[in-house]
């Protein structure tokens, strides 16, 4: 199979990456005490420098507003610091790495943020689910509905988050907009309720999320701030009544922008919601065209040649697979991931995955 249009250079905003296989944003709860990431981390995303573009994890851009019980954040001097060590190995590896830039939302519990509630723009709870806490799993809270004066605050907590991401040296952020998390959650009309200037039509419930990234973009520049949407996806207990008239509006709003790309996840973890998110977005976006979910090296190849899309970011095969490239480049076989180590602490599942040359030279 041929797997040259993965090897082309792609020019995305200000970067021009070697290849166009993307790294994509994994939560892997290897976080230090205070959130803060360590050598660890490092060493995971320096060992797959080989990406295209790296783009880390969802990482806190407020503090009191965690998902999970060990993901980094980006708002103390201390996570500054701790991201240097990554920003410094992955350049030290010649490659590059873009932060995820993150708001839980809903997602959020109390147990995780010292008792507080968590907030998204409805009182609306994730249901049939659980989150894990320091008390075991429990069921999702019901959030607070936050107020529009509100808002700006969060607005000015991603922007801030930006300042700290340049001064941590990363090559740029993408803003979280996806797999319902309170960007998402403002976007699709199943989580977003609200009546006023943040909720209703499209327009309105998009304006969080435009807010957000002009906000970003004031820091940044536009070319190096990318955008993560997922229109189908129900992870969260998300759902829209028309996602395909939602992505076609983003599109064209985020035209205006000139962001460095938009990444779209084109499917749902859970099969409920189906469509095309892809084609509309392709023929109205005129940046570059970041998708992911279940490609293969082969598929994604072929929809590049053919023009569909820009590039793919992996997801599930880089957590086993830190030389994905080479592996793709030659036809090898992948590591398979376990998934017991996911996100559970230390190097186990995280760091330890062979490389292809180390195989070979078992072998």
């Amino acid at each position: 199979m041929n797997h040259s249009p993965l090897f082309q250079p792609l020019k995305v905003g200000a970067l021009n990456l070697p290849n166009r296989i993307l790294m994509a944003p994994l939560t892997r709860t290897r976080a230090e005490v205070g959130h803060v990431p360590g050598d660890l981390i490092a060493e995971h995303y320096a060992q797959r420098a080989g990406a295209g573009l790296i783009i880390a994890e969802a990482t806190m851009v407020m503090e009191g507003n965690s998902s999970f019980i060990s993901e980094p954040g980006i708002y103390s001097d201390a996570q500054v610091e701790g991201w240097k060590k990554t920003t410094s190995a992955v350049h030290a590896a010649g490659g590059r790495i873009f932060l995820q830039l993150w708001h839980g939302g809903r997602a959020c519990h109390p147990l995780l943020n010292g008792g507080a509630q968590p907030v998204a723009p409805s009182a609306i709870p994730i249901t049939n689910d659980e989150v894990h806490t320091p008390e075991g799993k429990k069921p999702y809270v019901v959030p607070r509905e936050l107020r529009d004066d509100e808002i700006p605050g969060i607005v000015e907590g991603f922007r801030k988050a930006a300042e700290n991401a340049k001064a941590a040296g990363f090559d740029g952020v993408e803003v979280h907009g996806a797999n319902g998390y309170l960007i998402d959650e403002f976007l699709r009309d199943g989580a977003n309720h609200r009546t006023g200037p943040y909720g209703g039509s499209i327009e309105n419930r998009a304006r969080f999320l435009l807010e957000v990234v002009d906000a970003v973009i004031s820091v940044w520049g536009s070319d190096r701030v990318g955008l993560r949407i997922s229109p189908l996806n129900s992870y969260n207990s998300m759902i829209d009544s028309d996602p395909i008239a939602l992505v076609t509006y983003l599109a064209g709003a985020l035209n205006e922008r000139h962001l460095a790309y938009l990444h779209v996840m084109r499917g749902d973890f859970f099969q409920q919601q189906q469509g095309d998110v892809l084609t509309p977005v392709r023929g109205i976006f005129k940046g570059a065209l970041i998708t992911n979910m279940g490609y293969t090296a082969e598929e994604a190849a072929a929809d590049i040649d053919a023009g569909k899309i820009d590039a793919v970011a992996f997801g599930t095969p880089y957590l086993a697979n830190p030389d994905l490239p080479e592996r793709f480049a030659v036809g090898a076989d992948l590591n398979a991931p376990d998934a017991s180590t996911f996100y559970t602490p230390g190097p186990r599942g995280y760091t330890d995955y062979p490389f292809l040359a180390a195989v070979a030279a078992g072998a």
